[in-house]
């Protein structure tokens, strides 16, 4: 998997929902951004003698993915269905995340400096990405119809546990674990990435702060 593409598909999901159609009620459902920030994107911070830094996305765009090259510093915007960057490590579609043939493991620590010993990882504690008909949205205007239209891709439910989406009340929950989680990227490197906020300072969601450490020794 050096180069995903993703393939459009469509398909509808039945959403019930029986909240009255007020104004204001489906805004935490959409999220769609309301106003500029102004704020700065993309390797915001870099400290290369701590090999610690902060990523910002602007991911309230439903169809871009994001791909992030940790070792380039870069980070490369593509609609959802075009061909992936060269090189990049993974990628993000709002909350959504897939690797470049990477696998993830989901640590208790919430700081870098406690994380434990690579060697400590066994071989079954790697996810790796899975290929997914249902869980990239890429259009939700018809969702008032019962109709969510998605894409086709890989995604990894393991670094996508970094944020978790309550639909089941309106409007949803959404909670951090804070968790880190650590990276076998496909060079034989490690990264360990931390969500650390999913909105800018306006409360819009859909910006992503990561704080990453790379390489991890």
């Amino acid at each position: 998997m050096n180069c995903k593409q993703a393939g459009l598909f469509l398909s509808g999901a039945t959403l019930l929902l029986s909240l009255p159609a007020c104004n204001g009620i489906f805004e935490d459902i959409y999220d769609m951004p309301t106003s500029e920030t102004g704020n700065e994107y993309g390797f915001i911070v870099v400290d290369e003698k701590t090999r610690r830094g902060r990523i910002y996305i602007d991911a309230t765009d439903y169809t871009e993915w994001h791909y992030i090259d940790l070792q380039g510093k870069r980070v490369t915007t593509t609609p959802v269905g075009d061909a992936a960057p060269e090189t990049w490590d993974f990628a993000i579609h709002r909350y959504d995340t897939k690797t470049n043939g990477a696998e993830v493991w989901e640590s208790s620590a919430s700081v870098f400096d406690d994380l434990p010993a690579l060697g400590i990882v066994s071989e079954e504690q790697w996810i790796a990405d899975e290929w997914t008909t249902d869980r990239i949205t890429v259009d939700m205007s018809q969702m008032m119809d019962g109709v969510i239209l998605y894409a086709e891709d890989y995604w990894n439910p393991c670094l996508s546990r970094w944020l978790d989406v309550n639909t089941s009340t309106m409007p949803p929950v959404y909670t951090l674990s804070g968790k880190i989680y650590l990276l076998r990227l496909n060079n034989g490197t490690y990264a360990a990435l931390r969500l650390t906020n999913f909105m800018n300072d306006a409360a819009i969601k859909g910006y992503m702060t990561i704080d990453y450490l790379y390489p991890v020794e």
